[in-house]
C-alpha cells in the first residue's frame, strides 16, 4: 500500500481474487468500520441482519443489493444505505469494489 501526505486510492488498496471475496479493514472503532471489499463476478453475501446502519459505496463494477427482499442495481460512484435491523444480502452482478461504513451508534 503506497502513502503519500495520507492519501490513498481507494479502489488500488483492495484486490479482485478468483471465486473469491476480499476485504480489508481501514479504520476499527468502537463507534464503527470502515471496511474494503472486492467480489469477484457471481460472489456474495448471504442474507443477513446487522443492528447498525451501513453504507455501501460502490467503487468499481456493479452489485445487486437487497434490503429487505427489495433487490437494486448499485453501480460505480453510487451509495446505499442498508438501515439496522433490516435483512440485506448482495451479490457481483459483475466484478465489484466496495467500500463499507458501519456506525455503531
Amino acid at each position: 500500500m503506497e502513502k503519500q501526505n495520507n492519501i490513498f486510492s481507494l479502489v488500488d488498496l483492495v484486490s479482485y481474487q478468483t471465486g473469491s471475496v476480499v476485504s480489508k479493514t481501514l479504520i476499527e472503532k468502537k463507534t464503527g468500520t470502515v471496511t474494503l471489499f472486492a467480489f469477484d463476478k457471481g460472489e456474495g453475501l448471504s442474507e443477513h441482519t446487522a443492528p447498525f446502519d451501513a453504507m455501501v459505496l460502490v467503487l468499481d463494477g456493479m452489485a445487486e443489493i437487497s434490503i429487505a427482499g427489495n433487490p437494486v442495481k448499485v453501480r460505480q460512484g453510487e451509495m446505499i444505505i442498508m438501515p439496522g435491523n433490516k435483512p440485506h444480502a448482495l451479490r457481483a452482478v459483475e466484478q465489484f469494489k466496495m467500500m463499507l461504513t458501519m456506525i455503531r451508534s
